[in-house]
């Protein structure tokens, strides 16, 4: 053993943000001409994205002065310090909703016997009945294994259900959450909320079943929905202040009141932005705490992170799997208490054994082998993570102070201010999806063609409800499958292939892909003359023909090729490219369109199968 330390980076000069940029430059300038080369401010615009929010993601992070702070301790950034279980660190929680009571029952046992560690039930119309939730929970300890319900239909029908079951099993300890949200209710069904029952029931609760929570601030209805992530922080501490007010109305303290409430928050497989909400929430929760005069190690909010259902996809669901690991990592390193994983058949139908199973044991991999938990705030001093946990916390308490000044949440609901904010949200995400900017693996980028269906058991029913509308991400691209799916025949784009696989290979293989994304047909033609390339063409019975080739080739064939393939009767021409790549003036004449990276896919695929004739 050496007294002398190892220095790895002694021998090196430590490199300077100056140098950085060099290299960058370097970089971003190669092949261009002296006097068209670019600045470093201009290279930065072009490496620093944004999100929805309009956050700023820079493309390097320095030191920051944002106070990094203790784990566990107030602002509670860091962690409330809770931890459920010494094996996985964080609670388990696995979601039944399947209305088939022996199924489910049979589930429940499952999962508590092979690593879940407590168990949440939807009750509703389209789901358990309060009645069968007895039968459901049989052989169930609930002073061992905390239960929580929630309600689209009846919320004190659950809850009443819940403490029937606590108090029969003569539970003192019980743990859990009795799913009473009166907001997320609204937001759900239209319906105007009622926060009159919420009051009694923290009451009974304090009074009989001190470790079990009432109520609940659910974000998911706005994250079904589409709310970003400014907005979901600034609809959930909107809530919680709303239901403080409330209780406060009928004489319970905020220090009792925060033991009374548990955050439901989704996480998604943007992993930086879902830690930093997590720890952004936190910090903003801890703030409304310390003005409400709660005890400083009362005032962490204790949340349960739900991967987000709006980011599941239909098509090619095993890729769900990927998007719920990543999910499961951004909870467990931002911190969160309780971790529920959606299966990822979910958008086909209830889930099967092999699928629940499947995301119980991505979290006991996480916990149990990758010992994800074992650190409190892995992320904490992260540049990246506190600069954006910073820019969300800031933007959102900036959107709650405007919610407040306009009445509260409960104005803000009723309103529809909440509604154009999602709507805000929706509309600039679309963007992005449709130009895949912001990629789905699977279904808007690396599509699988002639996938198998997934089996399942179809879910019930859903009741009309009148609230906010959920979409999922993927919907868009599946509806364009679903409409060539139904076609006889199969749509198609013929795609013709100038000069040689040198020359159009890269445009080929990235066309081909994008008419996959709507379930389009491509067959091709390689080389030939443009009498040839138009014969083929009409032999495949294409309507819509798209040439694809290298801007030398272009320049020689292009517009001949067009010509041909119009000359053949052939309706509609586009190149994979620019028009301008022909460098031929009368272009216009006849190539109708262009192929490019960045284009909004759902509008081209739409208009091809309109002009193929594929019926909407």
């Amino acid at each position: 053993m050496t007294q002398t330390p190892l220095l790895l980076a002694g021998d090196f000069t430590p490199p300077t943000r100056a140098d950085w940029e060099a290299e960058v430059l370097k970089v971003l300038n190669r092949g261009r001409p002296e006097g068209k080369q670019i600045t470093i401010d201009q290279a930065m615009a072009r490496l620093r994205t944004t999100t929805v929010d309009g956050l700023a993601i820079e493309p390097l992070y320095t030191a920051t002065d944002v106070p990094l702070g203790l784990p566990g301790a107030m602002p509670f950034t860091r962690g409330t310090g809770f931890k459920t279980s010494p094996a996985t660190y964080w609670d388990v929680r696995a979601l039944h909703e399947d209305p088939d009571a022996a199924f489910t029952h049979e589930q429940v046992l499952a999962d508590l016997q092979r690593g879940a560690t407590s168990l949440w039930l939807r009750v509703g119309a389209d789901a358990i009945a309060a009645d069968d939730l007895a039968a459901i929970l049989d052989g169930v300890e609930p002073d061992l294994a905390p239960i929580s319900v929630s309600s689209v239909d009846d919320q004190l029908a659950a809850a009443r259900a819940l403490v029937a079951f606590f108090k029969a099993s003569g539970a003192a300890n019980a743990r859990g959450n009795l799913g009473i949200d009166a907001l997320a209710l609204a937001a759900r069904t239209g319906q105007a909320p009622d926060l009159g029952a919420q009051a009694e029931w923290v009451q009974a609760s304090l009074a009989e079943l001190p470790n079990v929570r009432a109520l609940t601030v659910d974000v998911l209805p706005y994250d079904d929905a589409g709310a970003s992530d400014v907005d979901q922080l600034a609809f959930a501490i909107a809530t919680g202040v709303a239901y403080l007010r409330d209780l406060e109305a009928a004489g319970i303290a905020p220090s009792q009141a925060y033991s009374q409430l548990l955050f439901r928050v989704s996480v998604n497989a943007d992993q930086f932005t879902s830690i930093s909400r997590l720890r952004a929430l936190r910090r903003l929760w801890a703030r409304v705490g310390e003005v409400s005069g709660v005890p400083d190690g009362a005032r962490g909010a204790v949340q349960q992170a739900v991967t987000s259902w709006r980011m599941i996809t239909r098509d090619d669901p095993w890729v769900n799997l990927l998007r719920g690991t990543i999910a499961t990592f951004a909870a467990a390193v931002g911190g969160a208490e309780i971790v529920t994983i959606l299966p990822f058949d979910t958008a086909w139908g209830l889930p099967d054994e092999f699928s629940r199973r499947m995301a119980r044991n991505t979290q006991l991999l996480a916990a149990e082998e990758s010992n994800i938990g074992r650190v409190a705030d892995p992320a904490g001093g992260s540049w990246y993570v506190e600069e954006l946990t910073e820019q969300l916390a800031q933007k959102a308490w900036s959107r709650f102070t405007e919610i407040e000044a306009a009445g509260g949440m409960v104005a803000a609901l009723t309103s529809g201010k909440v509604a154009d904010l999602i709507a805000s949200a929706n509309a600039e995400r679309a963007t992005r999806l449709a130009a895949r900017k912001q990629p789905l693996t699977g279904v808007s980028m690396f599509p699988k063609p002639d996938e198998e269906p997934v089996k399942v058991r179809p879910r019930p029913a859903t009741p009309e409800r009148g609230g906010l509308v959920p979409r999922r991400d993927a919907e868009v691209f599946e509806a364009l499958r679903d409409r060539a799916a139904a076609a006889d025949p199969r749509p198609a784009v013929f795609l013709a292939c100038l000069g040689t696989r040198r020359d159009f290979g890269g445009r080929e293989m990235f066309t081909g892909a994008l008419l996959g994304v709507g379930g389009i047909d491509r067959p091709s033609s390689e080389g030939g003359t443009p009498t040839e390339i138009a014969a083929q063409a009409v032999a495949s019975g294409a309507k819509f023909v798209i040439l694809c080739s290298s801007a030398k080739v272009y320049a020689e064939q292009a517009v001949d090729v067009a010509r041909a393939l119009k000359d053949a009767g052939i309706g509609t021409v586009f190149i994979a490219g620019r028009k301008k790549e022909t460098a031929a003036e009368d272009v216009d004449d006849v190539i109708d369109g262009e192929v490019f990276d960045g284009m909004d896919v759902v509008a081209f695929l739409g208009d091809a199968m309109d002009r193929i004739g594929v019926a909407k």
